[in-house]
């Protein structure tokens, strides 16, 4: 069993960013905007609360929400309600696996395969997180092997990894993991574990993994504009937000 990283943030703490990083050159907040997977996952979440997240989306120019398998089909017209010349507004992207990663594959596959049935162009899968915990790198890789064949090509695959409980050494295994399974990302945290969410030593043991060949997206605790910018200076390329509104009013326009 890997052992514990040393800097666990918990889901009710912000993420462990350094605010005091430099942010990228340039960025503005349209730019910013455009990388954010605008996220409302709590259980309890109404219809109503889903469309108020679209109705946001929209005037804040997101790139993506990030709802439950159960909302996909209420984002996704929401979505198209929202766009331009039969272009949604934005791309909608559900959970596979969530939050705990212990579903057996095939329901995973078959999670992913109804969301995008119902309009998601982009699955967030959670791995088997017992069989990070055993260094089982064989078993993760088929599993998303599975679950990328169970969805078109053009559908984005990303992969929750739970980075918090994990070292580099093993961050970089599943990296790669991920990879050789086809996912076009890899995903610090679902934010629900209470090891914690993203971190920047995360993020930099993912970067260094992926060399550019994937994305990384991170995640779980990110809640004021200076640790958004922490991250991408990190080299995080994709950001899961619920203070969505409130970060982005920190950034220029």
């Amino acid at each position: 069993m890997p052992g514990m990283p040393t800097d666990p943030t918990v889901p009710d703490r912000p993420a462990s960013g350094d605010d005091t990083a430099t942010p990228p050159a340039a960025l503005r907040r349209a730019d910013l905007a455009k990388i954010i997977d605008h996220t409302l996952l709590r259980p309890e979440t109404t219809g109503e609360e889903i469309v108020n997240l679209c109705t946001d989306a929209a005037k804040l120019g997101v790139g993506t929400v990030c709802v439950a398998p159960t909302h996909v089909y209420l984002a996704a017209a929401s979505a198209r309600q929202a766009g331009k010349d039969d272009e949604p507004s934005f791309a909608v992207a559900s959970v596979v696996g969530f939050p705990h990663g212990t579903g057996l594959t095939v329901i995973k596959a078959e999670e992913a395969r109804r969301a995008v049935a119902d309009g998601a162009t982009e699955i967030d899968m959670v791995i088997d997180i017992a069989n990070a915990m055993d260094e089982n790198w064989r078993a993760i890789e088929t599993e998303i092997t599975e679950v990328r064949l169970s969805v078109p090509p053009h559908v984005i695959l990303k992969v929750i990894l739970e980075t918090a409980l994990l070292p580099d050494e093993c961050i970089a295994a599943a990296c790669r993991a991920a990879e050789s399974g086809g996912a076009e990302y890899v995903k610090t945290s679902t934010g629900f574990h209470p090891a914690g969410g993203a971190s920047l030593r995360a993020v930099r043991a993912m970067v260094a993994a992926v060399g550019g060949r994937l994305g990384v997206k991170a995640s779980g605790g990110i809640r004021t504009a200076p640790q958004a910018l922490a991250f991408l200076d990190a080299g995080a390329t994709r950001l899961g937000l619920s203070a969505t509104k409130d970060i982005l009013a920190d950034i220029p326009v």
